[in-house]
């Protein structure tokens, strides 16, 4: 493939600048933790200066200047004269000042990624301040609330793709209950050397610009051999009406892309220290722009014990996939004076970002080769699939109805319990059902499918598949959207995109259990459905069809009150939901022990619920994290009435 040779080019080249030596002065340019060094965290045991618990007030300085970056050269957008940014560390319970001067020649602005403080506080132009004008300083003031991993980035238009973005790690007040010796952030991160506004161009003038991954007339013929004319015919006539294809995983790709460990590209290997036996915590953060990673380190069992900063049981596993904005911190346990290669592939494998866990500085491991990217399959297309004519066909013990259709799976009880029928309609949708049946017209007689998912039978598929918890109501979305999800599925027990067959244990959202018992066990009182909707060939992204300069009022939530917000994606790919101001508990099936997340990554096809207190006063964003997706009108606000009930904020 074009890209893929591409990035073969590029790493021969970033190798032999690194054993030239010209790779050396990049370090000047990068924070401490970014250093080859791997200079860690401290700790709140620790004698380093900083290292013990207080107030803290820093300076971030926002210019416009050349750097060496990505094995090249460009003018970026730094934080402090470095990219990432310096690391904000803050410890619960104490105060922070954090006071953020612009030097560029337009309007800035800092959001404070998952960090509970006054709205006022936030940092997003046009929905409660007006960002930071050239020259001027903004102060955020705030007391410490909590714990964790956090990260810090640009809300003004696409600056954040430019280099704007740095860590936030808040030290807790308790102990904590887990142990580890050394403390990393590993902070990914996509780079372009193109003009973000140029890259979004593209993207309107062709959705799929940067999509080197194309299905070819080999393919074709291969399908046909595989599955029949007929079969084939229908599978890439189902893909053309809805204006998308199965290799439509990211829509900006290594193609232009490069992708970053702690400013470092992958040659030039971000290196963390250790001595066999200890325990390191590593704290991974997505601040990509567009892309998820798949996180592994070959040869090294992972333990999650954060998730967006709140801790979580301890989960073991071998692979993760972070999406856009999300944290997790892992503790390993390397035993061998040996070093391990960090491994964070581009979900469609279009390239990495590599960094090492060694003993010794210089020290490296194998790099895992590129495996193959993964397609879209039916279940992203949400089919109804009870309404195809499956005769024929084995599926592999799943429960056929009378007449060769399959029955539709139970539903799982807790957060979806109930709400199997409710339509949609952008708002407060308490106490309104009616049931909606809609059958994909034309898609009858599919008797073999084997064309549509190459990589796994159908029997596979449909068991890994999550069940089906709704179907999908009248289409009300207009020309903002150009496909629903017939059935919405629950796929919080599946693993990510391309992960579902690589043979080792691969963390789900199912496994995120939180520590402790939720505190507010009210039932909802108020529930709230949104459709994630788009038009990937028109590059039109919206809730419920609707861009945000389209929609004349905020989502209100009732201050003090619980509320359960649904949200059900129509398109074909993934987005990353993120909700400003208060965490969102995810209703995984946990019981009381539901996980705090500020990010959710809801997948193509997908119904998730979950449940929020609103006790955070003010307007908050709401918004895909993808950030071209933001840009293009996937937001919305959120406000939370003060406690008289006055819409004043």
């Amino acid at each position: 493939m074009h890209h893929l040779n591409y990035n073969k080019d590029r790493r021969r080249l970033l190798q032999a600048m690194a054993s030239a030596g010209l790779l050396a002065s990049f370090d000047a340019l990068l924070p401490g933790y970014a250093q080859t060094s791997g200079g860690h965290l401290a700790t709140p045991t620790s004698d380093v200066p900083g290292g013990r618990p207080g107030p803290v007030n820093m300076d971030i300085a926002i210019r416009r200047e050349g750097i060496k970056i990505a094995g090249g050269q460009a003018s970026a957008t730094t934080l402090n004269r470095t990219i990432p940014g310096p690391i904000v560390e803050l410890w619960e319970g104490h105060d922070a000042v954090l006071r953020v001067t612009n030097h560029l020649e337009e309007s800035s602005s800092i959001h404070w990624h998952g960090i509970l403080l006054p709205f006022q506080m936030d940092g997003v132009p046009g929905v409660v301040f007006p960002g930071i004008a050239p020259g001027e300083t903004f102060e955020a003031r705030f007391p410490v609330r909590q714990y964790g991993t956090y990260w810090y980035h640009s809300h003004t238009g696409l600056q954040e793709q430019t280099g704007m973005y740095g860590p936030i790690v808040i030290h807790p007040k308790e102990p904590e209950p887990f142990s580890y010796d050394r403390d990393y952030v590993v902070q990914l991160s996509d780079w372009t050397f193109e003009d973000p506004y140029r890259v979004m161009a593209k993207l309107k003038k062709m959705s799929d610009y940067y999509n080197f991954n194309q299905r070819t007339v080999g393919e074709f013929a291969d399908d046909i051999q595989a599955a029949g004319l007929g079969p084939t015919l229908r599978d890439r006539l189902a893909w053309g009406n809805m204006r998308m294809s199965p290799t439509d995983i990211a829509d900006i790709t290594g193609y232009t892309y490069t992708y970053l460990m702690n400013g470092r590209h992958p040659a030039g290997n971000w290196t963390g220290l250790f001595k066999p036996g200890e325990r390191i915590r590593l704290r991974f953060i997505n601040s990509g722009a567009m892309s998820f990673f798949n996180v592994r380190i070959p040869g090294l069992a992972m333990t999650v014990v954060q998730a967006d900063g709140q801790n979580v049981e301890p989960v073991e596993t071998d692979e993760f996939q972070i999406g856009v904005a999300e944290t997790y911190d892992v503790i390993v346990e390397p035993q061998a004076d040996q070093a391990y290669t960090i491994m964070a592939e581009s979900m469609d494998r279009s390239g990495y970002a590599r960094g090492t866990l060694a003993p010794r500085a210089g020290m490296t491991a194998a790099v895992p080769p590129l495996r193959e990217p993964p397609e879209r399959t039916m279940i992203d297309m949400g089919m109804d699939m009870s309404s195809m004519d499956m005769e024929g066909m084995d599926m592999g013990g799943m429960q056929k109805a009378p007449g060769g259709k399959m029955a539709m799976p139970e539903a799982r009880s807790g957060g979806m319990k109930g709400m199997q029928d409710m339509q949609h309609t952008g708002h407060d949708m308490s106490g309104m059902q009616k049931n909606a049946d809609k059958d994909m017209a034309g898609m009858k007689g599919m008797g073999g499918m084997q064309g549509m998912e190459k990589m796994q039978g159908v029997d596979s598929m449909m068991e890994a598949a999550g069940p089906i918890v709704a179907r999908h109501g009248p289409d009300q979305h207009g020309p903002g959207n150009i496909t629903v999800a017939d059935v919405q599925r629950d796929r919080l027990a599946e693993p990510g995109t391309g992960l579902e067959n690589v043979g080792h244990r691969v963390l789900t959202y199912s496994q995120l259990r939180n520590v402790k018992p939720m505190a507010d066990t009210r039932e909802p009182s108020h529930t709230f459905e949104l459709h994630l909707t788009g038009n990937m060939e028109r590059y039109m992204w919206s809730f419920d069809g609707k861009e945000f300069h389209e929609v004349t009022s905020p989502i209100d939530f009732p201050y003090g009150e619980r509320v359960r917000l649904i949200m059900v994606n129509d398109t074909m790919m993934e987005h990353p939901i993120h909700l400003h101001g208060m965490f969102m508990e995810l209703e995984n099936g946990q019981g009381d022990r539901l996980p705090f997340k500020h990010t959710i990554n809801v997948r193509a096809s997908e119904r998730v619920s979950l449940l929020i207190t609103a006790d955070e006063p003010g307007r908050w964003a709401f918004h895909c994290h993808l950030l071209y997706h933001m840009e293009m009108g996937m937001f919305r606000v959120v406000r939370v009435m003060d406690q008289s009930g006055a819409k004043n904020v």
